[in-house]
C-alpha cells in the first residue's frame, strides 16, 4: 500500500523541478539580455571615445593651422615692405635703402618676438655647448679660455626650447702673436 503523503511529495517534486527549471531559464534569459545591453553600451562608449579623440585631433590641427596662418601673414607683410623697398633701389639713395632694410629686420624680429622667439646672447659670454656651436678655437683673441669671441650666426630660442644654436668662435686662452708670413707664403 502506498502512503498518500509519499505520493503527494513525489507528484509535487516534478512540478517544483519544472517551476525551478522555468525560473532558471528566465534568469538565464534575463542575464543574456543584460549582457547584450552591457555589450551595446560598451561598444557605444568605445565609439564615443573614438569620435571624441578624432574631434580633439581635428581641433588641435585647426589651431595649429590657424597659428601658422597668423605667423605667415606677419612674414608676408614683412616681405611686402622689403619688396617695396627694393622697388625704389634705383631712385633711393644708400641711406634710404639701409633704413628700409633695418625697418624690415625690425619687423621680422618683432614677429618672432610675438611668437616667443628670442635671440641667444653669445659674444663675450662663456661658451655653453647647450646654446653655442663652436666653429673654431681662436688663439690670438686675448680673451680667457672658453669665452665666445665672435658670433658668426645668431642662435634662437622658442620659450625654453632651443631653435638653433649660435655659431661662434671660442678663445683657446692662448695669446700667440701672429706669425709674419714666410717667404713661401708671400
Amino acid at each position: 500500500m502506498s502512503n498518500p503523503t509519499n505520493d503527494d511529495t513525489q507528484a509535487s517534486q516534478p512540478a517544483d523541478a519544472a517551476t525551478g527549471s522555468a525560473e532558471l531559464a528566465a534568469q538565464l534569459e534575463a542575464a543574456r539580455a543584460e549582457a547584450a545591453e552591457n555589450k551595446e553600451k560598451y561598444l557605444r562608449a568605445i565609439a564615443d571615445m573614438d569620435n571624441f579623440r578624432k574631434l580633439q585631433e581635428r581641433r588641435a590641427n585647426d589651431r595649429v593651422r590657424q597659428e601658422k596662418k597668423t605667423l605667415l601673414l606677419r612674414i608676408v607683410e614683412v616681405i611686402d615692405d622689403l619688396e617695396r623697398a627694393l622697388s625704389y633701389q634705383d631712385s633711393a639713395d644708400r641711406a634710404t635703402l639701409l633704413g628700409a632694410l633695418k625697418h624690415t629686420q625690425s619687423q621680422l624680429l618683432s614677429a618672432l618676438k610675438v611668437e616667443g622667439v628670442t635671440s641667444i646672447e653669445a659674444e663675450g659670454e662663456a661658451f655653453d655647448p647647450h646654446v653655442h656651436e663652436a666653429v673654431e678655437s681662436v688663439d690670438q683673441s686675448g680673451q680667457p679660455e672658453g669665452q665666445v669671441v665672435q658670433e658668426l650666426r645668431k642662435g634662437y630660442r622658442l620659450g625654453d626650447d632651443l631653435l638653433r644654436p649660435a655659431r661662434v668662435h671660442v678663445s683657446s686662452g692662448q695669446n700667440t702673436p701672429p706669425q709674419p708670413p714666410s717667404d713661401r707664403e708671400r
